[in-house]
Parts: C-alpha cells; structure tokens; sequence
C-alpha cells in the first residue's frame, strides 16, 4: 500500500549530509512505490509556540501567521513523517524544533493526525554514538506521545564538512530504510 511520506528536513546548509540522507531515503521510498513531500524548514519561517490555545480556531492550524500555514496541510496528508536533520546541541535544530513544537496545534485543536509511524535520520561531528542520545530520546517521547510507530533511527555520526557522508554507508542505509517501508 503506498503512503504519503512527509521528510521534514533541518539543515539550513543546503545539499549538505543531512539533506543528501533526506533525498536517499526519498529515493528508496519512491522505488518502493510512495509518494514522498520534502519540507526544508531552515528556509521557512516558523515562530515558536507561545501556547496561546488558540489553534484552528482563526482559520489556520495556528494562529500566529507563519509557514507553518504551508506544512499543516502537509502533516494533516501524511502517514508517515521522517525527520532528516543534523545534531545541534545534542537535538533538533531550532528551525526544525519550532515546527515540532506546532505539532500541539493539532491536539489543541482536536484535529488528529492521520501519521502512523516516523523515522530519524540525523548526523553531526560527534564521534560517539551517545552523543546522539538527546535527539534520539526526543524522537522517541514525540513517537510514543503521538502513537507514531518508529520504523527506523539512523545516525550517522564523525560528519562535519559538507560531503563528508559521502565516504560513509549512510545514504545506503537510508535509502535501504525508504525501501522498506511497508
């Protein structure tokens, strides 16, 4: 069955090792027959909540008029929603994180999400695996919170110039995960 998969990207570099994980998983998910919709949040505008409780309530998902006017639309479409993104400060970019935070908007506003399951794709310089522990928990308390099914974490770490993935197995990986989503 094919799904439509949301890759929410956080990269402001683009066509950085971040963004190149993005589109092999996209490739990987279109050969298996899905119809993928990428979001580069870095070069919208999405402020932050200020939980205002006001969400759906003046024609938008949230109040504040920004883009995430144009990524509403995108989740309320999707079954499965895949974060690509590099590891700032041990978690989500703020470009990304701001995007997350107005996921609230759809509890508030008592309008549930259709997204089963989601996936993480994330690289930075950190050499150590635990280096990842904080995005990798915060993707796993957003999954169980939301009921998404996790299909699949992917990092890939010791990346700091543009290109560095490259010499890496990681758009492998990720374009294998894209292939098997079922």
């Amino acid at each position: 069955m094919s799904k439509n998969i949301l890759v929410l990207t956080g990269s402001p570099r683009k066509s950085g090792n971040s963004d190149k994980l993005a589109n092999a998983f996209i490739a990987g998910a279109q050969q298996a027959g899905h119809t993928t919709v990428k979001f580069t949040t870095a070069d919208k505008h999405i402020k932050g909540c200020i939980d205002c409780q006001t969400c759906f309530s003046r024609g938008s998902a949230c109040s504040i008029p920004d883009d995430f006017a144009k990524l509403a639309p995108l989740l309320e479409q999707a079954d499965m929603v895949v974060f690509a993104t590099p590891l700032y400060w041990f978690t989500f970019p703020v470009q990304l994180k701001a995007a997350i935070d107005k996921f609230y908007s759809f509890l508030i506003g008592k309008k549930p999400l259709k997204v089963k399951e989601c996936a993480l794709l994330v690289c930075g310089g950190g050499m150590e695996l635990d280096t990842y522990d904080g995005i990798v928990k915060s993707y796993k308390l957003i999954a169980d919170f939301l009921n998404w099914k996790d299909s699949g974490v992917i990092i890939v770490p010791g990346l700091h110039d543009e290109d560095e993935i490259l010499k890496t197995d990681g758009l492998q990986r990720a374009e294998k995960l894209g292939k098997n989503i079922v």
